[in-house]
């Protein structure tokens, strides 16, 4: 008998997957609609003593929409604080003790448009640097805690005053020394305006020692709402479970968005849970906008990097999520009965309270789901049966909507197919499946889900071998310019009031103070654009220097490095000071110094400099004529053009230009 119904559900899915996606794949899934006599382990789904904890969602650092792609719970953006935080700086809301700005940088419009797609998304906010003079001359954020207290606040309003956004959580110091002080001088200043909604979560870096503190501090372990860590390996420690606060895995991920990334994120999302008690995960990040080159490219859920050609890639973690999101919600609650299957991989299980069941099931293989970090011990997964028995008010269900992901081989490769429904015969409270490894199963009552269709993105093409941008916007929808990627500094749009001529809109650097930073930003302020294959080039800008005796600017090609590992980024740099000199030198720091000699330069005037790079050698003009000749170049080979500052001074840019020779 049990033969026969195992022949016949081989032969059933066999056909069903045939019809789905042609002769590829094997026949993936076979279900057996009961236990009869089957190999393998038994996993019972009950109810009946109670549920488990309370799920908080699944999200992305830095969008949603419900039943069609990652139908994410969670958006988690940086509150922008002028310093380098992996990839680029982003602009702060307050660069001044008295200037307010709440339309600078992306993360407004991101979060409005993830609120149009899903109107129920939570919203988190986190720092990771801040502006310098918050710091009052030291590299610190809690000088003066009240001060602090007020800009991330500022913040808050600031979302709902002009922008209608509720901040729903907000962080400390991303992966940095959180004061327990300064937590609890937060949580009355958001009280007293009126904002005792907003919660709190802490402290974005590790459990410890976070958790400890709590447990020491009754004050503290009050104001506290949710313990966070990043990147956990799916576990917890015993004073975070202590505390009987949330505890989330706040960052995750940051893996190459392939399918062995898609088999991390496949892995976490249900292990956290069961090794960990983690209620939610957060990966980081959202969408991989950014230039490949700079650190962790292609770590987001899905690619976006080329604005100039309008490409895109839905990646395998986009369909990952989706067997969570679309079957869940905030406010689920995971069963007690959730765990390891006996030969590798693992299940979990949420209700809603209200007789829906969902069941996900993953046997991602350890090959196929290592994580970027931490290290993955060694485990094995094989092909197995499991019979999942429901109890409890499940007892009475009488099918599950079935979706299915295999990753690995092309051939039996798919992502979030829906198979034909599990249909539980009278009387039968159990279902077996065959299991093979790097697979995922979503299997539930809910039948809202769907894998969605978007248009045909626009063919991959390489960045414009000849670009320019004059800057001549007047009411620009974002503060940057397009294309260019801050990596120390800020460059914004700006308007010369009393310039009526040439250079009345230009691109300017508008920090004159070193933020409380995050990385090792630079000392230079530097924006990066181009292919990063770029070899031989001509850069041409308009220059402004705004500090006399003292100020300087910029322009490069070849540079090799950004993000985090700035400030050792080597390229060709031509600068002009203000005190009459120009310099040729090798790296951003300035160290190896190629030429350099008097020029007829001073501050507050326009000057066009022009950087010509072609095999090992360099030249560069002044005004059109020539002031440097065929400087030996042998290293870097290739890497973006470049504009920048000597020190953090306001300089201006104008009629940028570049062309590329191969």
């Amino acid at each position: 008998m049990a033969e026969s119904l195992l022949q016949a559900s081989r032969q059933r899915r066999a056909k069903a997957m045939t019809a789905a996606a042609g002769s590829a794949g094997r026949a993936a899934v076979s279900l057996l609609l009961c236990a009869l006599l089957a190999p393998g382990g038994a996993y019972v789904l009950d109810d009946s003593d109670g549920l488990g904890r309370e799920f908080d969602g699944i999200g992305a650092v830095s969008g949603g929409g419900p039943n069609f792609g990652a139908s994410l719970h969670i958006l988690k953006v940086e509150i922008g604080g002028d310093g380098q935080t992996t990839d680029g700086t982003e602009p702060s809301h307050m660069h001044y003790a008295l200037d307010e700005n709440y339309f600078r940088g992306y993360e407004w419009w991101l979060m409005k448009e993830a609120k149009k797609r899903n109107p129920n998304i939570t919203l988190m906010g986190l720092p990771w640097s801040f502006p310098g003079w918050l710091g009052k001359g030291f590299n610190w954020p809690y000088v003066n805690l009240q001060l602090t207290a007020y800009y991330v606040v500022s913040w808050i309003v600031g979302a709902k005053y002009y922008h209608d956004l509720d901040i729903d959580y907000i962080g400390i110091w991303n992966e940095r020394t959180f004061d327990s002080d300064y937590i609890k001088v937060l949580r009355r200043m958001l009280n007293y305006q009126g904002l005792q909604r907003v919660k709190i979560i802490a402290s974005d870096n590790l459990w410890e020692p976070i958790a400890a503190s709590m447990l020491l501090d009754p004050e503290l372990l009050k104001v506290i709402d949710v313990i966070g860590a990043h990147y956990p390996g799916t576990h917890t420690v015993k004073d975070a479970r202590l505390t009987e606060k949330k505890l989330w895995s706040s960052e995750d991920f940051s893996t190459l968005n392939n399918d062995v990334g898609a088999g991390c994120w496949a892995r976490v999302l249900n292990q956290n849970y069961i090794n960990g008690y983690m209620t939610s995960t957060i990966a980081w990040n959202l969408v991989a906008s950014y230039y490949e080159q700079l650190p962790y490219g292609r770590c987001g859920l899905m690619t976006a990097q080329e604005p100039w050609s309008g490409h895109y890639v839905v990646e395998s973690p986009i369909w990952i999520s989706a067997h969570t999101t679309q079957f869940t919600q905030p406010g689920w609650y995971y069963l007690k009965t959730v765990g390891h299957l006996e030969k590798g991989g693992s299940y979990v299980a949420l209700t809603d309270g209200l007789g829906n069941l969902t069941i996900i099931i993953e046997t991602m293989s350890h090959k196929q789901s290592k994580c970027i970090r931490p290290f993955l011990p060694y485990f094995n997964v094989s092909r197995q049966y499991a019979t999942f028995i429901l109890k409890g008010s499940f007892s009475e269900i009488p099918g599950l909507q079935v979706w299915y992901t295999k990753l690995g081989k092309p051939s039996e490769r798919f992502l979030f197919k829906q198979l034909d429904s599990l249909w539980l015969p009278d009387g039968s409270d159990s279902f077996t499946l065959e299991l093979q490894a790097d697979e995922l199963f979503t299997l539930t009552t809910l039948t809202a889900g769907t894998k969605g269709s978007y248009p045909v993105p626009p063919r991959s093409q390489p960045f414009p071998r000849i670009y320019k941008d004059d800057f001549n916007v007047d009411y620009p929808f974002f503060t940057e310019a397009p294309n260019f990627a801050d990596q120390t500094g800020v460059f914004e749009y700006f308007t010369n009031m009393e310039d009526p001529g040439e250079h009345r809109f230009t691109l300017r650097q508008v920090l004159n103070q070193r933020p409380i930073t995050w990385a090792a930003d630079a000392y230079n302020t530097i924006s990066v654009i181009g292919d990063y294959k770029w070899s031989n080039v001509t850069i041409k800008c308009d220059v402004y220097i705004e500090t006399p005796q003292t100020g300087g600017v910029f322009i490069a090609g070849r540079v090799n490095k950004g993000g985090i590992l700035i400030r050792s980024a080597r390229g060709v740099f031509f600068w002009i000071f203000a005190n009459g000199t120009y310099r040729v030198t090798g790296d951003l720091a300035g160290w190896m110094i190629y030429a350099l000699g008097q020029a007829d330069i001073r501050a507050k005037k326009w000057y066009t400099l022009t950087l010509t790079i072609k095999g090992h050698f360099s030249s560069g003009m002044l005004n059109g004529k020539p002031l440097w000749t065929n400087v030996p170049v042998n290293f870097p080979k290739n890497g973006w053009a470049a504009i920048g500052t000597h020190f953090f001074e306001f300089a201006q840019f104008d009629n940028f230009y570049v062309e590329a020779m191969g």
